[in-house]
């Protein structure tokens, strides 16, 4: 039972050198066998496997080949999950980086005022979360005035408009 137990605990020691050294032994191993040798799977196979060994092994009557065959299948499946679960979550090209292209034509609020053909501080929404933004206007702004964003001339500044009601 002790051997099943080590496996088990290496399996998850070999979890967390994956958390560790993410992606250094996938790597070397680039495009062999389509990441089923990537360190997540392997961790699972080998955890499952001497894991469910031992609860065989010490709950039943049954000897140690009849556990690691027991095991090798509840660690295939956990290989199995663990190499799903990986090509959904590094498969998701969706998450691009938003752009100051994404800024124009979205509305904020003025945080420190901006006098004419001068800066000031705005609060803008870029995916979802508030950022601050040096701000430029034809036309002098008063702190919570709300805004509208004509251009985004730099990755840090804007320029805008008082929005009209």
């Amino acid at each position: 039972m002790g051997l099943f137990l080590g496996l088990g605990i290496g399996g998850i020691v070999l979890l967390a050198v994956s958390l560790v050294f993410d992606g250094v032994v996938e790597g070397v191993l680039d495009g062999l066998f389509d990441g089923w040798l990537s360190l997540p799977v392997v961790a699972g196979f080998v955890s499952m496997l001497g894991f469910t060994g031992a609860i065989v092994l010490g709950s039943t009557g049954l000897g140690p080949g009849p556990a690691v065959a027991v095991g090798a299948v509840a660690g295939s499946g956990a290989g199995w999950l663990a190499w799903r679960l990986s090509r959904a979550l590094l498969g998701d090209r969706n998450g691009a980086a938003p752009h100051q292209e994404d800024l124009l034509g979205s509305t904020g609020s003025v945080v420190t005022a901006i006098p004419a053909g001068g800066y000031g501080e705005v609060l803008l929404r870029l995916a979802g979360q508030p950022v601050k933004y040096a701000a430029q206007a034809e036309t002098p702004l008063t702190r919570g005035a709300e805004i509208w964003v004509m251009a985004a001339p730099s990755s840090t500044s804007v320029t805008v408009r008082a929005v009209e009601h």
